[in-house]
């Protein structure tokens, strides 16, 4: 089985991941600050799904 390499992937579908990559750290940012101020239970488990997707994008997992 091959490792998934995102520059095989169509021009389409490599812009929309480059897209995403490059708007989830202000996303995380303001997510953080609003779990931090103001938490509740979706906010908590959003800012969970987002600090995990920006560390598969930094760990080069996706």
């Amino acid at each position: 089985m091959s490792r998934f390499y995102r520059y095989r992937l169509p021009p389409w579908c490599r812009y929309w991941l480059f897209l995403i990559e490059t708007a989830l750290l202000p996303i995380m940012i303001y997510q953080l600050l609003r779990t931090i101020f103001l938490p509740t239970t979706i906010d908590v488990f959003l800012t969970g799904i987002i600090i995990g997707l920006y560390l598969a994008f930094h760990l080069k997992w996706i």
